[in-house]
């Protein structure tokens, strides 16, 4: 079976066609994975970020605990003081 010459450029055209689809094809899943590359790239950052600050926030957390606990013991040595001056007051 034979290939005409009109049939022939008509393959080549077809086949240039189709090389050059499957060229930007590739261009276009290499730019996809780069894409997907730095995506992945800022949630790896994301996810450190959001350890430091959970770490910070427990840490912080902890102090403002600290803080009220001792806070409370000075309202209750305050409370102490003013119930001693006041029963001082009293039996004058």
């Amino acid at each position: 079976m034979a290939v005409t010459k009109v049939e022939q450029q008509q393959l080549e055209k077809r086949n240039k066609e189709l090389e050059r689809a499957l060229n930007e094809s590739k261009e276009r899943e290499e730019q996809m994975r780069e894409e997907l590359r730095k995506a992945w790239e800022r949630l790896r950052v994301a996810e450190e970020a959001e350890e430091r600050l959970c770490s910070q926030l427990g840490e912080l957390e902890a102090e403002a605990v600290n803080q009220a606990r001792a806070d409370n013991e000075r309202i209750l040595s305050l409370v102490d003081q003013l119930s001693q001056a006041l029963n001082l007051l009293q039996k004058q």
